[in-house]
């Protein structure tokens, strides 16, 4: 009898932060302790002092310590794992009006003839929330409505889940006002929340724009030849489906729901920027929103309020990501060892340029990415220490916080360590293989334009 192996499976990133904290921990055991002196500037940021490093008496991390690390870690971080609760929350109040599937499906019957041009009508869309809101893991129901959708307009499957999955994330990458990654980054370096709006806006366009080529190049291709689909025999073989949807034409309610949508974006941008608001005004923005669309959808309290707790414990994992990579930080603090290592990151690339430091950075966030998937959860785990490292090595902040979010969101749509590519994979019935035989030439372009904006936004834009 032979025994069947067990497929491997891509650890939670529970176990992943957790197996990340006893590597921290232990380093307090190797590590010398040390500290810099810090100083607050004059816009109000605590900054590092160069040259003010010293040894001090090392704390490593007891058994008992490794644990209620992990508990402190969710209280630093509380701000923002209930935020994230909250903007869930309320957003699943939003998605259970179904006014977004009552638009697309009224938009489509009004595409006849022009079906290419409802892929970047649906693209800005979807990156669009992905820059704004934060759409990614709620981009995914969108799947199953796409993918049948594009295969009667005439497309593959493969187009179906591209419109979401590319879209979705080159919003999220080139983000300009995402509160699970800009507004988090920017926070922990002390800079103002969504300041470089500007700036973020130009790059977001350019990183679109190619995106919505690429996928606009393929559809072409596979409607002028559906034979040259990369998932032609798969699509084949499915079973006809049905894409009428009960919502086809929006009604009064629904035009409601996506005009407070709309005003509630335009509220919190010019909040902002003009009243600085942060994490608590922000979240009541959010939250006035998803009352105001229960209301306007007749909503009872009670089904408000069993919506709410549903956005809530679809996000539970990506908020408490955060608390658990807090711990690392906690441990890394504690044990005195976090300015040791930021003493000796900068020793490696003091002698270096600015500029190729600033690389460093993306780099790091990229290679970092593949294993705390969560921006929120990286951004919380990286950006303490990448933060003070820019003041030393000449690398403005604005600029450290774009090498995260890029770094940060382009493998998430083709890393097999990615939750969302798998599940919205299976989703749309498309193999990982096939997935990333399509994508991977958009991929290295994603790179290449991220390593060209944090140049250009370090030489031009963000001088230090």
């Amino acid at each position: 009898m032979t025994e069947q192996k067990k497929k491997f499976q891509t650890p939670h990133a529970f176990v992943i932060l957790f197996v990340l904290a006893i590597i921290m921990a232990v380093l307090t055991y190797l590590v010398p302790a040390g500290e810099y002196e810090r100083t607050t500037n004059d816009d109000g940021q605590t900054v590092v002092v160069d040259g003010t490093y010293q040894s001090v008496d090392s704390n490593p991390t007891g058994f008992l310590e490794f644990f209620t690390s992990i508990h402190q870690g969710m209280l630093d971080s509380a701000m923002i794992i209930f935020f994230i609760f909250i903007v869930g929350g309320a957003f699943q109040v939003f998605r259970e009006t179904h006014a977004i599937e009552s638009a697309f499906a009224s938009l489509s019957h009004k595409m006849v003839g022009k079906e290419l041009y409802l892929i970047p009508v649906v693209m800005i869309f979807f990156s669009a929330a992905g820059a704004t809101f934060g759409m990614f893991e709620e981009a995914l129901p969108f799947i199953l409505i796409l993918v049948p959708l594009m295969m009667k307009l005439g497309f593959d499957s493969l187009v179906g889940t591209a419109v979401v999955l590319v879209g979705v994330s080159a919003g999220f990458t080139a983000a300009f006002m995402n509160p699970f990654t800009i507004g988090v980054a920017q926070g922990l370096a002390e800079v103002p929340i969504f300041s470089g709006l500007e700036v973020r806006v130009f790059f977001y366009l350019i990183f679109l724009a190619v995106s919505i080529w690429y996928v606009m190049r393929y559809a072409k291709k596979v409607k002028k030849d559906p034979t040259k689909s990369l998932v032609y025999e798969e699509d084949q073989q499915r079973e006809e489906q049905s894409t009428e949807n009960e919502h086809e034409k929006l009604n009064v309610r629904q035009k409601w729901t996506i005009g407070v949508l709309g005003a509630t974006l335009i509220a919190l941008a010019f909040g902002v920027m003009e009243y600085g608001w942060y994490i608590p005004e922000i979240s009541a923005i959010f939250l006035i929103m998803g009352i105001l669309v229960g209301f306007i959808n007749r909503m009872r309290v009670n089904e408000i309020a069993e919506a709410f707790v549903r956005g809530c414990q679809e996000l539970v994992v990506g908020a408490l990501v955060v608390g658990f990579a807090y711990a690392s930080l906690v441990i890394l603090e504690n044990g005195y060892i976090i300015d040791t290592i930021l003493h000796g990151v900068t020793e490696l690339v003091s002698g270096l340029p600015a500029g190729l430091a600033a690389m460093g950075m993306y780099f790091t966030q990229s290679i970092l990415n593949f294993v705390v998937n969560s921006g929120s959860g990286q951004a919380a785990l990286s950006m303490p220490i990448m933060a003070p490292l820019s003041d030393l090595v000449g690398v403005d902040r604005q600029t450290a916080v774009l090498a995260f979010q890029m770094g940060d969101g382009i493998s998430n749509i083709f890393a097999p360590t990615a939750g969302l590519l798998l599940a919205a994979l299976a989703m749309a019935k498309i193999s990982w293989v096939k997935w990333f035989k399509w994508i991977w030439p958009l991929i290295l372009i994603h790179y290449a334009l991220g390593a060209i904006f944090v140049t250009v936004a370090h030489l031009f834009i963000w001088t230090p």
